[in-house]
């Protein structure tokens, strides 16, 4: 009789892998048993149709992701029927899935009155809810997660133990009865006594109060459209976009999808995913911009809630400020959100590991999170096992051992000791389920970054290398490590010769890139007050006195002016930058869009916001080579910019407006444009026929759509990233694949 040890290894577990094996071994009539053994899973089985076991087993249940199936044969007898063992520990080469949505089946039974789950938030099985959020160690058993504070009931019992049951095994079941459970608190934190905190919250919400919302990885500040503005007047962020849940109809009706956006706001993951609106000027309280974050109901609670809400969307905003840690405990919420939120809607699950909600733009991610990370890539670095602590900003870390590179979920911006000890943690707790032993940790370049420091340390202690990688290389070798013609645009990062780059052209394989092209070389007067204030960045650019006219003229003194112009004249706290970002800053600030950074992106988008109401003219293009480097003219494109601004009668008429955005659409247009041609000329200097695109400018449509298009016109291909960010949320994982490359 045929028989074996068939060892499965992939994300295997928290995927109810072992209640699908027991399933397919009845099924198909094979006696033994099946473990979990580390983050492996370990089947005996004997029978006549053990190969067709195998089969399945290189399949796995939907969310389990199969890296190997190994057999072996066995001297040992296998026992009479089939059982699931307790789990061992053992090898550590897999990881635990990420939180994925309410599956429908879940949902169904919520809504039904004969259900035991009936109108219950926490409803989940095998196929779904929370995994990663709530596990505290591998192998993935209730015991090792928040869940093993609530003790099952004789009906949960009775299903968990039941080979026929979708909830066999599932370590997450919960019913009213036995599971977490919902309180309501007030502002002082006193518990609002009802016996349908939901409805009650619904009703709240109804009445334009504001609710921070306990959820899977972390609180959410929740309102109806109609209490926008006092919410963002409490959190102070009166110009930053707000994304918002709301039901499907509601989608589509206020914004304009592609049938990838309905399969992305549909998927398991249940991203936030940033739409096009039907009406440029619509839910403006919302969203100032062209376009609006929105993600669909995701839980059993969200669900529940918009059942009872008479309102058709939400606010649904995390609850931190920007680049710091999601809040996760209760204490922590009435602290931190103190003044912000009226109410508080609290469960007692235990988030072990906080995660941001994900958010996707035409099919490319912004925000690694919730439902994509941790996000495991199957790629060979070769033997060394390496860590990526990433850039400051949207960081997030990778970690690369034996054939795999596993990335965490958003981190934050790293500048802060919260931040950074967030990082730490996150690094501690993947290397310890992944059973990492670092041969090397990979930075980047720039020496003050914490993320930095804190790499040169362990290296140290550790007694490995700590591998400095340029963050623009670190972009392109994220999307390949192939021969390319290399494009990164971004807002700023330390460059190789100590200046500001952002707009790069490099030519080349990992881990040799030869900087072949950049944006003209400009400075920033008072350096990160030209990030603050993009009129500094705008006479950066162009230093003329037609500038320092049109700034008095803005409400600019003219001491201020002077300062300006001798500050940038004598190069005092003046670096020098070749960014995309900043570029787009100042034509921002040029045109009246943004004088005034308030949150991460914001000239740059309120920018491409008026662009996608304007038609471009094409202007004309002259690149010039300095050193043997290709020059892309920005002061040109600037100067252009301002000939046709300057020369407007009425820029606040109605014709004056339409004619700002077809100014706008037109440097937004040129600028890629020139880099393309650059990149271009590039390879065909080189004799390269594929091009490489990311940077956090990439995320524009307008600016990405013109690169490629222009690329390919010419007999290019242009590679970008789909599994990881266009912005530095892919750098982690260039790292590590740079510094593999750099220690062989």
């Amino acid at each position: 009789m045929p028989q074996g040890l068939i060892t499965v290894r992939g994300v295997v577990q928290g995927v109810g892998f072992r209640p699908f094996v027991y399933a397919e071994a009845i099924r198909l009539g094979l006696s033994g048993t099946v473990k979990n053994l580390g983050s492996e899973v370990e089947v005996w089985a004997a029978g006549e149709r053990f190969d067709e076991l195998v089969a399945s087993l290189r399949r796995g249940p939907p969310l389990a992701r199969i890296d190997s199936v190994d057999v072996r044969p066995l001297d040992a007898p296998v026992p009479d029927g089939f059982a699931i063992l307790p789990s061992a520990e053992g090898a550590r080469t897999g990881l635990i899935p990420p939180d994925v949505a309410t599956c429908d089946r879940c949902l169904s039974e919520i809504d039904d009155p004969a259900s035991r789950y009936y109108g219950y938030w926490a409803t989940s099985c095998v196929d779904c809810g929370p995994r990663y959020s709530i596990i505290r160690d591998l192998p993935y058993d209730r015991p090792r997660t928040s869940m093993d504070a609530f003790s099952l009931c004789d009906g949960c019992r009775t299903e968990f133990t039941d080979p026929g049951s979708r909830r066999h095994h599932a370590q997450t079941i919960a019913c009213p009865g036995c599971g977490p459970h919902l309180v309501l608190y007030d502002a002082d934190g006193r518990p609002v006594n009802t016996g349908d905190p939901i409805g009650e919250t619904a009703a709240l919400l109804d009445q334009e109060r504001i609710v921070a919302i306990k959820g899977i990885g972390g609180f959410h500040i929740a309102c109806v459209e109609e209490a926008a503005g006092r919410l963002k007047e409490r959190l102070g962020r009166l110009e930053q976009p707000l994304a918002v849940m709301a039901r499907s109809d509601q989608v589509e009706a206020m914004a304009v999808l592609s049938e990838a956006d309905r399969a992305a706001l549909a998927s398991n993951e249940r991203p936030i995913v940033v739409l096009e609106k039907r009406d440029p000027t619509a839910h403006a309280a919302l969203s100032n911009l062209h376009t609006i974050g929105v993600m669909l109901p995701y839980t059993g609670l969200h669900h529940l809630l918009f059942e009872r809400l008479a309102h058709p969307l939400l606010v649904m905003t995390s609850a931190n400020a920007p680049g710091y840690p999601m809040v996760t405990g209760l204490d922590r919420a009435f602290a931190a959100l103190g003044g912000i939120a009226d109410f508080y809607l609290s469960h007692d699950r235990r988030i072990v590991n906080r995660c941001d909600d994900s958010v996707v733009r035409g099919g490319h991610p912004i925000r690694l999170s919730r439902g994509y990370a941790p996000l495991r890539t199957a790629v060979d670095l070769g033997p060394a096992c390496i860590l990526g602590v990433g850039p400051e900003l949207s960081a997030n870390v990778t970690i690369y051992r034996d054939g795999h590179a596993v990335s965490s979920p958003h981190v934050g911006n790293v500048r802060n000791p919260e931040t950074l000890a967030y990082l730490v943690e996150t690094i501690e707790k993947l290397g310890d389920w992944l059973g990492a032993s670092y041969d090397a940790v990979a930075h980047d370049l720039h020496p003050q970054f914490l993320s930095t420091r804190y790499a040169r340390e362990l290296a140290e202690g550790l007694g490995i290398p700590a591998v400095p990688v340029q963050h623009h290389e670190a972009h392109i070798a994220s999307v390949t490590r192939e021969p390319c013609v290399g494009i990164a645009i971004d807002g700023v990062g330390y460059g190789a010769d100590g200046t500001v780059w952002g707009g790069e052209i490099f030519a080349g394989a990992v881990p040799s890139f030869g900087r072949a092209g950049h944006l003209e070389v400009v400075p920033m007067p008072g350096g990160d007050l030209a990030t603050r204030f993009p009129e500094r960045m705008l006479y950066g650019v162009l230093p003329e006195d037609r500038i320092l006219e049109l700034l008095v003229a803005r409400g600019w003194t003219g001491i201020e002016a002077n300062v300006l112009a001798r500050q940038t004249e004598r190069r005092v706290n003046t670096p020098l930058t070749t960014s995309t970002g900043r570029a787009l800053d100042a034509a921002a600030a040029l045109l009246g869009v943004c004088r005034e950074r308030t949150y991460d992106g914001e000239p740059a988008m309120k920018l491409e916001a008026v662009a996608a109401r304007g038609r471009a003219e094409a202007w004309p293009v002259e690149l010039r080579e300095e050193g043997g480097v290709l020059v892309v003219p920005t002061r040109a494109l600037m100067g252009e910019l301002a000939d046709r601004y300057l020369s407007l009668d009425r820029p606040g008429s109605v014709a004056g407006r339409r004619a700002v955005a077809d100014l706008a659409a037109s440097f937004q247009e040129n600028l890629a444009r020139s880099i393309a041609l650059a990149a271009a000329r590039v390879a065909e200097d080189r004799g390269i026929r594929t091009a490489a695109l990311s940077g956090g400018v990439a995320i524009n449509t307008a600016v990405r759509t013109t690169i490629v298009s222009t690329l390919e016109a010419r007999g290019l291909s242009c590679l970008l990233n789909d599994r990881y960010p266009l912005g530095d949320g892919c750098i982690s994982y260039g790292q590590c694949v740079m510094a593999a490359a750099l220690l062989e």
